[in-house]
C-alpha cells in the first residue's frame, strides 16, 4: 500500500513534528510505503532524510504559481499512490484536482485548531469549505477542533498526538542546561511557543512579575522565537532581566523543558483555539504539572486538579496564584507530574497514533 503525505513545509511546529514521529512509527509497518511530499525548501525537521522514506521538494514559487497542481498530479500519475494524506491547508487545497482527475481518495489532516465561533471568511474555514467535500476523511487532532470546523460525524475523526519517548531517552544532565543558560535559582517555570500573536507570552511575563515580588528564587524560561520576541522582551524590568531567559529557537527542547518545575502555556483565544498541544505533551512526558488557558483541544489533555490547572484567558493574577500555589505546594506539583505522565502513556502515546493511522490506511485501502 502506497501512502503520498503533503505538507506545506517542515519548519519547527507541532503539525510538522506530528508528521515526521508518523513516519517514524511507520517503520513497524513495512508493507505501507510512505512518500513525503513538501512544498517549501524550510526544512527544520532534517532528520526526515535519514529515514527509509523519499522525500520531495517541489517548492512553490512564486505561491500563486498553479504549475504546483500539474507538479504534483505528475508525480502521482507517474508514482500511484493509494490514497494522499495532507496536512496542513494549502497542501489540501494543491491535493483536491490530483485527487479528483486520478479517482485517489484524500485524507484531509488540516485540522489542527480550535477556534470557537470562526468569522464566515475566517481563512482557514474558507479553505475547509472549499476541500472538505473532495475528502473522504477529515483527521482532527482534538474533539474541539472537529466540532470547531463542524464536521460531520461521519467524515470526521480524531486522533490525538503522540508522543515519542525516544525524545526524552537520552536528555542533557540539567546541571549542564543550568550552566549554559546561567540559571542559579532554586525554581524554574518554563514556556515553550512562538513568539506570535497566537501565544500568550504577555500573560506569561506578568505573571512572573507577580510572582517575582513575592519570591525572588524563581527563573522564568521562554523557548520560542518570533516576530514578537523583542517586545516581549522589554517587558521585563531592569531589576528582575536576570530571573528572565529568552533562550530563541532551541533543537534539544526536551532537555531545557526536563529543568523546569512547572510548565505553562498562555494562549491568546481570541484568535488562536489550540488543537492538542506539543508542548503541553512534553511537560506531561516529562513529568511536569501543568498550567494552561483554557478551551480547546487543551480541555482534552490536561486534567483540571489533577494533571495541573485550567486557568481563563488573559489572566496574569490567575496564572500567578496558580504558580506560588505549586511553588509552595511542592508534593502536590509532583504528583500531577505523576498523573500527568500516566496520561501521556496511556492516551497520548506515539503507538496509539501510528496505530489510529494504520487502521485508517487499511479501512480505506481498495
Amino acid at each position: 500500500m502506497k501512502i503520498l503525505l503533503l505538507i506545506d513545509s517542515l519548519v519547527s511546529g507541532g503539525m510538522e513534528r506530528r508528521m515526521v514521529e508518523l513516519v517514524k512509527g511507520f517503520r513497524e509497518y513495512p508493507h505501507i510505503q510512505l512518500r513525503v511530499v513538501v512544498f517549501s525548501d524550510k526544512i527544520h525537521y532534517k532528520e526526515i532524510f535519514d529515514l527509509d522514506v523519499t522525500v520531495t521538494i517541489l517548492k512553490r514559487v512564486p505561491k500563486q504559481n498553479p504549475m504546483i497542481f500539474y507538479k504534483l498530479y505528475k508525480l502521482c500519475k507517474q508514482w500511484q499512490p493509494d490514497l494522499i494524506h495532507s496536512w496542513g491547508t494549502m497542501s489540501a487545497i494543491i491535493a483536491v484536482p490530483t485527487s479528483v482527475f486520478l479517482g485517489v481518495k484524500l485524507i484531509n489532516g488540516f485540522v489542527v485548531n480550535a477556534l470557537d465561533n470562526m468569522k464566515f471568511f475566517d481563512e482557514n474555514l474558507l479553505r475547509a469549505r472549499l476541500t472538505f467535500p473532495f475528502s473522504k476523511v477529515v483527521v482532527g487532532n482534538s474533539m474541539a477542533g472537529l466540532k470547531a470546523y463542524n464536521v460531520s460525524e461521519k467524515k470526521g475523526i480524531c486522533i490525538y498526538n503522540g508522543f515519542n519517548n525516544e525524545r526524552i531517552a537520552a536528555l542533557e544532565d540539567k546541571s549542564l542546561i543550568k550552566k549554559k543558560f546561567n540559571i542559579q535559582t532554586k525554581k524554574i517555570v518554563g514556556m515553550v511557543a512562538r513568539f506570535t500573536d497566537s501565544k500568550d507570552y504577555e500573560t506569561f511575563i506578568k505573571a512572573g512579575l507577580i510572582v517575582l515580588n513575592q519570591e525572588k528564587n524563581i527563573t522564568l524560561v521562554a523557548i520560542g522565537h518570533g516576530e514578537n520576541l523583542a517586545k516581549c522582551k522589554e517587558m521585563v524590568p531592569s531589576n528582575f532581566v536576570d530571573n528572565f531567559v529568552f533562550t530563541g529557537e532551541q533543537k534539544d527542547v526536551e532537555s531545557i523543558v526536563n529543568t523546569f518545575d512547572i510548565g505553562v502555556l498562555a494562549t491568546n483565544t481570541k484568535i488562536h483555539g489550540e488543537g492538542i498541544s506539543n508542548a503541553i505533551l512534553e511537560y506531561m512526558a516529562l513529568g511536569k504539572p501543568v498550567i494552561a488557558t483554557t478551551g480547546g483541544g487543551t480541555n482534552e489533555i490536561v486534567d483540571h486538579g489533577k494533571t495541573g490547572f485550567l486557568i481563563p484567558e488573559e489572566s496574569p493574577e490567575v496564572l500567578a496564584n496558580r504558580l506560588i500555589y505549586l511553588l509552595n505546594n511542592t508534593d502536590e506539583a509532583i504528583q500531577m507530574g505523576i498523573v500527568g505522565k500516566q496520561r501521556i502513556k496511556a492516551m497520548f502515546s506515539i503507538e496509539k497514533m501510528t496505530s489510529a493511522y494504520y487502521d485508517l490506511y487499511q479501512s480505506l485501502k481498495g
